[in-house]
């Protein structure tokens, strides 16, 4: 589902309005061009209703409305799903108020909804940053005391795709088919809910076990944590299958941060009735959202097998 996501910043330019008027009709035109591969799944997201969008400086949408040309554009955009604000998409009970997102050192909070839930930030193309079908943002996340014994944050660089013409949506238009034409095939790219995940878990991670407790987690997955769990679970189910012992001794190369709890939370919460009957602690855990999304784990080095026994909420929380 191709969630597209209005940059604000691209809407805070001062600029000519016959200039205005053409990136808002190109703009449109970029999002039709994504409509036309997946309509049903194409969504605008923006920080307030489209009605009521600044495009630039002392020029409400309504002047592009009335401009020769843009009646079909605007019945269109009419007619696509649109939803305010950023945080209407997010997981349920999920702020991620633990991270930020910034741009040359401005926030840029629509793109960087769009990094957080795997979508595609869109902009006005009045400025020339915003010429690209790729935008490099960097993110500070904050640590709490469960992953830092210190606190404090972390910063990285993150890439987002984005487009601001017809030119930028050609270069994502394959990606976007693919996911369209996977959602018609059924193949895991097209689960969209828990129930999904779990029914066909046993095929698609053949080097992941699960806790019997897990199954329920899972099933009742909210739709928008589906897809970064399915992520992360097959990150992992790759990563053992590539692990050698030999010149891999402390196990596999995850594809995501993995970190331990600290010694109090370790005790207070990690220790799980493995699928032997042995208490164990799964304490090692990665994160599949930038909130509060955690996945606790315990890798069998002597099974080759990953043991999953956390997939939901920060553990105590």
């Amino acid at each position: 589902m191709p969630q597209l996501f209005l940059n604000e910043r691209s809407c805070e330019t001062t600029a000519d309005p016959d200039r205005v008027n053409r990136a808002m009709t190109e703009l449109v035109k970029a999002i039709a061009a994504v409509a036309r591969v997946d309509r049903p799944g194409t969504v605008l997201v923006a920080r307030e209703p489209v009605t009521a969008l600044q495009l630039a400086k002392d020029h409400p949408i309504a002047k592009w409305i009335g401009a020769p040309g843009s009646k079909e554009l605007w019945q269109r955009l009419l007619l696509m799903q649109t939803k305010y604000p950023h945080a209407d998409v997010y997981p349920e009970g999920e702020t991620f108020s633990d991270v930020a997102y910034s741009h040359e050192g401005v926030p840029v909070t629509g793109l960087g909804a769009a990094h957080l839930m795997g979508g595609v930030g869109v902009s006005l193309p009045l400025d020339p940053r915003w010429d690209a079908d790729q935008i490099t943002l960097e993110r500070e996340e904050l640590l709490d005391d469960a992953d830092d014994a210190d606190g404090g944050s972390t910063l990285t660089a993150v890439e987002v795709p984005h487009a601001a013409t017809r030119d930028h949506v050609a270069s994502h238009l394959p990606s976007i088919r693919e996911e369209a034409e996977a959602a018609l095939r059924g193949d895991l790219s097209a689960i969209r809910t828990g129930a999904e995940l779990w029914d066909r878990c046993g095929g698609l991670f053949p080097h992941l076990r699960f806790l019997p407790h897990v199954e329920a987690q899972l099933r009742e997955l909210k739709q928008y944590w589906v897809h970064p769990v399915r992520k992360r679970l097959a990150e992992m189910d790759r990563a053992v299958l590539l692990w050698d012992a030999a010149t891999q001794p402390d196990g596999p190369q995850w594809g995501s941060a993995v970190t331990p709890e600290h010694s109090g939370r370790k005790r207070d919460y990690c220790a799980f009735t493995d699928l032997d009957g042995t208490v164990q602690y799964f304490d090692s855990h990665l994160r599949f959202t930038p909130d509060e999304g955690r996945l606790h784990f315990r890798f069998v080095s002597a099974t080759r097998r990953v043991h999953i026994a956390h997939i939901g909420r920060k553990l105590g929380v």
